[in-house]
């Protein structure tokens, strides 16, 4: 009997990237992960399928990330990404022939390969499809895929439940256009939650607070069934850090969803999955994993003889350095070799079974019952951030093949097999910093907030009021806009500084373009008609964010069941 089930969960994400920039912000985000991470993990994948091996990942790939994939636009990038990239290697291998060091023209041969490789497989393996290869393994039994909000919206700080109702519907009518099936199961945004309870906009302490649905009653209305959460939320949900008290209106905030939760006497485990009141069934990751293989100070990444992700060699940026023993100094970093860094991946797949084996064996003996350990992570750190990651998640499945003591699951298995035992209300939260909203939520990005909340507002209205008429197509591309302006990414970048003009011109953009076509689709509405410089206008904004183009506005115009009833300020 095995000492329990692991489930390994992979988040697929990027932000709506098309046609708006290439490099260094831009599509050059999307080619990338292409590149590194999903064609590798495909080509795993597919190594393991033809050696009869069903690694039984649950991988989530964005409805905003499926809907750039599946773009044309997409492949025509993609294909003269890689060309760039190959032609690029070439040039540095012929220079490096000619005036040294010979062991950068070795590797200069070693990104050329690579580069092309990517490419045949991208067109004749895969038919430029990404999406239909991670759906045949899905239908071999390989994988589970599962979905997130539509366009990785902060569900907890969305300001209408209409707005967090269309994330979700969208989202599942999405992934049954892409995969063909409902998702049982979803990545919430940031892994971000809120229960029910009397809820007030963080933007002023005059607003009356209204009945606000919890996240988990979207998803239950909807077919999802299970969604996962960090450790602290099921150990007894007091967030990490002090990280509220920073923020004025993140402080109160937390004070409104703390009188609603009261942490229960008993101890929880991450290792059991738990029912929440109307059935739906949360899974929390374990802590031990998540160091070992996302730290890149103390995990498996931060390998000396691992590629250096930082120092590049411009203007191709093809990285030609290993990580080294002073991981910091850059100028003192060491040739990388590739055969040297891949011989390292067997210890680490090794050393992460045997902690697999060992938390499950250590619960087993103290629960007296098998538990599941759900290991959770950015697809990206496995072939981008970690560029050696796609076969480490090679060499882990080959060891975890057959193993007796762990049992490989998707989240539908796990509840299939075994229903959660247990209930549980979960306090608010996310497994960002401090565990609360305060990345999402702070005095760099508040100005966010005043922006989308009046547009989430006049977006329900005009669904409701617009939606059958003439200006229909308008109100539609009104709420695509409002849609990638609630992407979370924009939050997420302007607070860690990292790409954040380009977020704040993003997100500025959206907006306006939204403002610009509410106004427009009044007055179509009003029986006028679009001047020359407005159908321009409209036209280039349907040409330019063109996702979700089965786009339902029934999903705002009415909530498919309220919260508490129909209070006067939900219906502000």
């Amino acid at each position: 009997m095995p000492f329990g089930r692991f489930l390994l969960c992979l988040h697929s994400h990027m932000p709506y990237v098309l046609s708006h920039g290439k490099s260094p912000h831009g599509t050059d985000w999307l080619m990338e992960s292409a590149a590194e991470c999903y064609l590798p993990i495909l080509d795993v994948l597919d190594r393991l399928h033809r050696q009869g091996i069903r690694p039984r990942w649950t991988i989530n790939l964005t409805p905003i990330l499926c809907e750039q994939l599946a773009d044309p636009s997409f492949g025509d990038e993609f294909e003269g990404y890689c060309q760039s990239k190959i032609d690029f290697a070439l040039e540095d291998q012929k220079r490096f022939h000619g005036e040294g060091p010979l062991w950068m023209e070795g590797l200069a041969g070693f990104w050329q390969r690579y580069y092309t490789r990517a490419l045949v497989q991208f067109k004749h393996v895969w038919g430029r499809q990404i999406l239909e290869g991670f759906r045949f393994f899905q239908e071999q039994g390989s994988i589970e895929i599962i979905t997130c909000a539509a366009t990785h919206g902060y569900l907890p700080l969305l300001g209408t439940d209409e707005s967090c109702q269309a994330q979700v519907k969208l989202a599942v009518d999405t992934h049954k256009g892409h995969f063909g099936k409902p998702p049982r199961g979803i990545w919430l945004p940031e892994c971000a939650y809120r229960p029910s309870y009397e809820w007030r906009s963080p933007l002023s302490r005059e607003e009356v607070a209204w009945p606000r649905k919890g996240v988990e009653e979207y998803l239950a209305e909807n077919g999802i069934e299970y969604f996962f959460v960090d450790s602290h939320m099921i150990r007894g949900g007091a967030p990490l850090g002090t990280y509220h008290f920073q923020f004025l209106q993140l402080a109160e905030l937390f004070a409104q969803s703390s009188r609603f939760f009261t942490p229960p006497p008993e101890a929880r485990s991450e290792y059991e999955h738990y029912a929440l009141p109307n059935g739906s069934v949360c899974f929390a990751r374990d802590p031990q994993t998540t160091i070992k293989v996302w730290s890149g100070e103390h995990g498996y990444p931060g390998d000396p003889y691992y590629l250096e992700f930082h120092k590049q060699l411009y203007p191709g940026r093809l990285r030609y350095w290993r990580i080294s023993e002073d991981k910091r100094n850059l100028g003192a970093k060491q040739p990388y070799d590739p055969w040297q860094a891949f011989e390292r991946l067997g210890g680490h797949a090794e050393d992460l079974v045997a902690t697999l084996k060992s938390q499950l064996a250590l619960y087993r003996g103290e629960a007296g019952r098998s538990g599941t350990l759900v290991a959770m992570y950015d697809t990206e750190l496995f072939g981008h951030w970690w560029f050696e990651g796609p076969e480490f998640l090679y060499e882990l499945a080959l060891r975890l093949h057959n193993d007796p003591d762990v049992q490989c699951a998707t989240g539908s298995e796990v509840l299939d097999e075994e229903p959660a035992r247990h209930a549980l209300t979960l306090p608010e939260g996310s497994w960002g910093e401090g565990g609360y909203h305060y990345v999402w939520l702070n005095n760099d990005n508040f100005w966010t907030w005043k922006e989308l909340y009046p547009a989430e507002r006049e977006l329900r209205r005009m669904a409701r009021d617009y939606g059958d008429g003439p200006a229909r197509g308008i109100v539609e591309q009104a709420a695509r806009e409002l849609l990638l302006a609630e992407a979370s990414d924009w939050q997420f970048l302007i607070s860690t500084f990292s790409a954040r003009d380009y977020a704040e011109v993003r997100f500025a953009d959206h907006i306006e373009r939204f403002k610009r076509l509410a106004g427009m689709a009044e007055k179509v509405h009003a029986g006028g008609a679009l001047s020359p410089s407005e159908e321009e206008y409209f036209q280039e904004c349907r040409q330019k964010d063109a996702a979700f183009q089965q786009l339902n506005l029934g999903h705002w115009a009415k909530l498919e069941r309220p919260a508490g009833g129909t209070s006067e300020a939900a219906k502000r």
